[in-house]
């Protein structure tokens, strides 16, 4: 058998610092000039993703306003029949 080797604190290696960009997005164009940057296979799936999104909020949104058995909030004391 192998001596277990005892549990201490020890110092973590520090991080490897990222390196900072030479032209960080600070403004639109710069911002949509990064858009580029994004692999045309995934363009696709944003596509579906932001259509899965808005049909939920339309959704939630549809259901919250037009159902009128839908209980937003608590009864009432007086309701209870206590």
């Amino acid at each position: 058998m192998f001596p277990t080797r005892p549990l201490a604190m020890r110092a973590t290696r520090p991080m490897m610092a990222v390196p900072k960009e030479n032209m960080s997005a600070h403004t639109i164009s710069q911002r949509i000039r990064q858009l580029k940057k994004i692999p045309p296979e995934l363009i696709p799936l944003g596509v579906v993703l932001g259509v899965a999104v808005g049909a939920a909020i339309y959704s939630s949104g549809r259901k919250l306003f037009t159902d009128k058995t839908l209980r937003l909030s608590r009864n009432k004391p007086e309701d209870r029949g206590h």
